[in-house]
């Protein structure tokens, strides 16, 4: 299926004067300037560079000082001269691991920086995601507190009319109560969504670091390409990352295997003895016996290869996960697409004509006043829940692209491609968005 999300004008809300204007495409490239856990990512890469080129270096050498044969019975006792084999000794030791350890050595760190890498990318991903459902939430949460306040203006005149039709008779006291405490109601949601207004905007704040961000042009357009979304499954950051993960298990079975092989080295010594005797050299190689190899190296190898199956294993999971996750969102956006467009063409149109009705009706004095404080009262869910839905299909279309397509550039690259299409969606002269005919292919 591949479906179209039309642009969606944003209405022009009060802000606080510190507010900093962001368009969507914006918030994403400030996310990924500011975020402080990519600059951490960023800086872990740069550590685990740094430390690749000494991987497969030699350990330093050892310089050793003493003195040999010294006297401390007999004639010569407590003389550094009188015995030819008192000398002081100088030396340098080196410690060669063995060619396969150094080379796997390497081979760990370079997997180390691959999976730093992979990290950062995945983090950039969940900072992408996370800021552009931030973004998407704060412009609904204030399109639903305009919407409230136009339907809270539009039934401020119902108290009058309830103490008006109290004092001609046609409505009992009791009923301008149940008016004011319809109001109450919808104050107390207009509270909940100023909140909730607040709540959005300082989680956009945390991504793009806006102390007080203010979302302006419009909701997205975004192309959801199912196979094209099932193809990028393999590239995605965080199979990626689980595929370094493997590598980094794999190289340290290299390093397992190579500790059976013998290290070696070697030392060499100067020793000055007394004037009237010889000075001396000395040169000498060690190389270690890996002998009980059933008992030292195998074990750690089984469990290093044990460790890199486990790695392999979660990388499979992972991908299943991901494409569970893509097919469970594309049902999702489907459901929710088939909802808004219900709650569009029907339930809300319904809603309103019963308005209408009731209020026509109780103007004629065919209608009770509550018959019409009811409708108002469904007439103001169903405005809301037009909303609800349109939100919960353009935050379906974000999450899907941006979590199983492509970067943030990519998607601002698609964004300006589609702007024709925010054009089209103008013609529908106000309301809510349409999707024409086109918009929709199998």
């Amino acid at each position: 299926m591949r479906t179209l999300f039309l642009a969606v004008p944003l209405l022009a809300l009060p802000t606080p004067a510190l507010a900093g204007p962001l368009r969507f495409e914006e918030a994403l490239a400030r996310a990924e300037a500011q975020a402080p856990s990519l600059r951490a990512k960023g800086l872990e890469v740069d550590a685990r560079r740094s430390a690749l080129p000494a991987a497969g270096q030699l350990p330093d050498p050892k310089l050793g000082l003493g003195i040999d044969n010294f006297p401390v019975s007999g004639p010569p006792a407590g003389s550094f001269v009188e015995d030819s084999m008192t000398m002081a000794r100088v030396g340098i030791s080196q410690d060669v691991p063995n060619a396969a350890k150094r080379h796997a050595r390497t081979s760990r760190a370079r997997t180390d920086v691959e999976a730093a890498e992979a990290t950062l990318l995945s983090e950039r991903r969940r900072v992408e995601v996370a800021t552009a459902l931030a973004w998407i939430d704060l412009a609904y949460a204030e399109r639903r507190l305009a919407a409230l306040d136009g339907i809270v203006s539009r039934l401020a005149p119902l108290p009058s009319a309830a103490k008006s039709g109290v004092a001609s008779g046609t409505a009992r006291p009791a009923q301008t109560l149940q008016v004011r405490q319809a109001l109450a109601v919808l104050e107390d949601r207009r509270s909940e969504l100023a909140a909730a207004v607040a709540r959005q905007r300082a989680i956009l704040s945390r991504w793009t670091g806006e102390p007080a961000p203010e979302v302006v042009g419009n909701i997205p357009a975004l192309t959801i390409d199912a196979a094209a979304l099932r193809a990028a499954i393999t590239t995605h950051p965080d199979l990626g990352a689980a595929g370094a993960r493997v590598a980094q298990a794999e190289a340290d079975v290299g390093i397992a295997r190579a500790d059976k092989r013998p290290d070696w080295g070697f030392d060499v010594a100067y020793q000055r003895r007394a004037d009237r005797y010889g000075d001396m050299v000395s040169a000498g190689v060690t190389v270690s016996l890996p002998l009980f190899a059933k008992r030292r190296q195998d074990p750690m190898i089984a469990a290093s290869a044990a460790t890199a199956a486990a790695a392999l294993a979660e990388q499979e999971d992972m991908r299943r996960s991901l494409l569970a996750d893509l097919e469970a969102g594309l049902a999702d956006h489907a459901m929710h697409h088939e909802q808004w467009m219900r709650a569009r063409d029907t339930l809300l149109p319904l809603a309103r004509s019963r308005a209408n009705l009731e209020t026509a009706s109780y103007a004629a004095g065919r209608a009770g006043l509550l018959d019409v404080i009811e409708a108002q009262t469904m007439l103001a869910d169903s405005e809301l829940q037009l909303l609800d839905r349109e939100a919960e299909f353009a935050r379906d279309a974000v999450r899907l692209v941006l979590t199983f397509g492509g970067t943030a550039n990519e998607i601002r690259h698609d964004l300006a491609r589609a702007a024709w299409h925010g054009g089209r969606g103008a013609r529908t002269g106000g309301g809510s968005p349409r999707l024409w005919p086109g918009d929709l292919a199998p």
